[in-house]
Order: C-alpha cells, then sequence, then structure tokens
C-alpha cells in the first residue's frame, strides 16, 4: 500500500514501488487521504470535489500503466490522515505500507517529521518503509 500526499515524494514512491512489483502478482494500492477540518461534517464531500487528489491518483494510474504494475486507487477523508492510512492498511490485510517524507526543517534549523509518519510507524500492521526526500540541492 503507499501512502500519497501529493508531494514530490511521490514520485519517489512510484518509482521504487513499481519496479519492485514489475514482473510479480504484487497488486499496489495506491491511497490518498484529504483531511477534513474539524468545523466541516466529516461527510461533507471534500475529497470528491478536489482536483488536487484526482491529479495524485491520476498521476499514480500512469506511473503504474507505464511500469505495466496492477495499482487500485483509493481516495479517502478523515479527520487524521495517518489513522485513515492505518485503518485502510489494516482493513485491505497489506504487507507492506510505503509512505514519504519530505525534507523539512522548522525554525531553528531542526529536522521535522511532523505527525503522520511517527503515527504509522507506531501502528501500522504491516512493515512500513519511509521513503525521504533527497536534502534539496542534492541528487537524488
Amino acid at each position: 500500500m503507499l501512502a500519497l500526499n501529493g508531494g514530490t515524494s511521490d514520485e519517489l514512491i512510484l518509482r521504487l514501488t513499481t519496479a519492485m512489483a514489475k514482473g510479480t502478482e504484487a497488486e499496489l494500492i495506491a491511497v490518498h487521504v484529504v483531511e477534513v477540518d474539524w468545523t466541516l461534517p466529516i461527510d461533507a464531500d471534500i475529497a470528491g470535489n478536489s482536483e488536487e487528489a484526482q491529479r495524485v491518483l491520476d498521476g499514480a494510474e500512469e506511473a503504474a500503466e507505464h511500469a505495466k504494475v496492477k495499482l487500485e486507487p483509493v481516495l479517502l477523508q478523515a479527520r487524521d490522515v495517518g489513522a485513515a492510512i492505518v485503518d485502510e492498511a489494516s482493513e485491505r490485510g497489506a504487507d507492506l505500507l510505503v509512505t514519504g517524507l519530505p525534507y523539512k526543517k522548522r525554525f531553528g534549523g531542526d529536522f521535522a517529521i511532523g505527525r503522520t509518519v511517527p503515527y504509522v510507524l507506531q501502528n501500522a500492521p504491516c512493515a512500513v518503509w519511509v521513503v525521504r526526500e533527497p536534502i534539496p540541492g542534492e541528487p537524488s
């Protein structure tokens, strides 16, 4: 299962996983979660109206088609991205969950890992690979 966030790490995740799956019976599941703000009802149709979400999943389908790999796109909306990813991996019995980590620094220069990756690492029911983007300016 691939957790795609719409950032530049998606390309790295897709390149890695399609290369691994090529020539096998593996099926990739590309999941993109649209976070619903607490001020809105959880069933508000945010994900369905999101051009960005559709762009993310269309890109995943293109990469898989180019690599001749099976891929199922899944669009979710939830209050918390990490919990939605873990729940989906549990429900689908995923063998491996691959997520991206952008290279970001906070004010003061400390590397920032965010909330989602630690939650996934702590709670995922399967193996987790974290694909960190290269440091800006470094070759990928």
